[in-house]
């Protein structure tokens, strides 16, 4: 008997954004965990100035390490892609200036955080190129990406999202006692963050008035637009939720829990460098009416955007019901991270999220 012939899955990972590293672990959970009698894989990095490089296929190389955080290295390879939508030929230059064929791709798993990548840059760029992809398009991807937009469309689709004024970097710079009015009338505490950034990157807890300038200082270093929200108190739940099989609904992973003990919040040395503090719990507790409600509201901002593939919706569950935070179009999918253990404790082991979400890309028509 012949073999099988194997799906060829580009797994693109780095990029230009303060995420670099974390899609890099994000990649070597992937690489690790991929059946490869099923997937013939091309690992492609793009470097912190962009440029797409073939890189060596070593999950251990992309492993988190607070003292030497994971990237992607310029090694003088050149990844080409298509030159028109009429092939899906990949091919690559090495150091030496030689060019090889590299195949031709099925799907591209873009593993990408932040902007240029998780933002619809990238999705447009492989939409224009006619290659399927995982995850996402491109207004979706933009939506995810965009704190201030996706508040506004989840709001108007009658969803209740966390309460917040957005100060853009010129207000900021004209008037900031606007801002600083906005967040009074919020309330203190607030928390400041990027309108597009993730993984708690540029993100402060602001206590007091006093306290303001140095945490927009921070987020705007990410982006020319910075939300303030108020806080909320309750509960911080959230789940996963996968896009429906042949135009079927959307699917709902159970929750998980976030339980903040030691810190300020659920920042990024909490969530990807073991900082103490923190109690991740899955599933996590909560009635049969409580979940029904919360895998519905997910299900609701998922389609809200317009969302494919993958996302996690993040929640607090306060006093008077739940309240949206944010949905992630490419959440944190490293083995560990809330998404894939959401789906795990719903029944779908890792490696097997991974062939669901490959399937997804390879049957989406955009």
């Amino acid at each position: 008997m012949s073999p099988t012939p194997t799906t060829t899955v580009v797994v693109l990972f780095g990029g230009r954004s303060s995420e670099h590293s974390i899609s890099c672990a994000t990649a070597g959970g992937v690489l690790a965990a991929i059946d490869r009698t099923r997937y013939t894989v091309i690992p492609v990095g793009i470097t912190r100035d962009g440029a797409f490089t073939l890189q060596p296929d070593d999950p251990a190389a992309l492993t988190l390490n607070a003292a030497a955080m994971p990237s992607v290295i310029d090694n003088g390879t050149r990844v080409h892609w298509p030159e028109s939508a009429d092939t899906r030929e990949l091919s690559a230059t090495d150091a030496a200036g030689i060019r090889r064929s590299l195949g031709n791709v099925d799907v591209v798993f873009p593993i990408l955080h932040g902007p240029f990548g998780e933002d619809g840059t990238i999705q447009g760029l492989l939409e224009l190129l006619g290659l399927p992809y995982v995850g996402a398009g491109v207004l979706a991807s933009a939506l995810g990406m965009d704190k201030h937009y996706s508040k506004t469309v989840l709001q108007q689709a009658g969803i209740t999202v966390a309460p917040w004024a957005t100060v853009s970097a010129r207000s900021w710079c004209t008037d900031p006692a606007a801002a600083l009015a906005q967040a009074g009338m919020l309330g203190w505490p607030v928390f400041v963050k990027p309108a597009r950034a993730g993984s708690s990157v540029g993100v402060s807890r602001v206590e007091s008035a006093e306290q303001l300038g140095a945490a927009m200082t921070v987020a705007l270093a990410e982006d020319n637009r910075v939300l303030i929200e108020g806080l909320l108190v309750g509960r911080e739940v959230e789940c996963g939720v996968l896009g429906g099989i042949n135009g079927g609904a959307p699917r709902v992973s159970v929750a998980g829990e976030i339980v903040v003990t030691g810190r300020a919040f659920y920042d990024f040395e909490a969530k990807y460098l073991g900082a103490g503090g923190i109690e991740l719990i899955c599933p996590a507790f909560l009635s049969e009416a409580e979940l029904a409600e919360m895998q519905d509201l997910a299900a609701r901002a998922f389609e809200a955007i317009g969302g494919a593939g993958l996302a996690r919706v993040d929640f607090f569950l306060t006093a008077t019901g739940f309240v949206v935070n944010e949905i992630n179009t490419m959440p944190g999918f490293t083995p560990i991270s809330m998404f894939p253990a959401c789906w795990l404790a719903s029944g779908l082991s890792y490696p097997a999220l991974i062939d669901e979400l490959i399937g997804l890309g390879c049957a989406e028509v955009r």
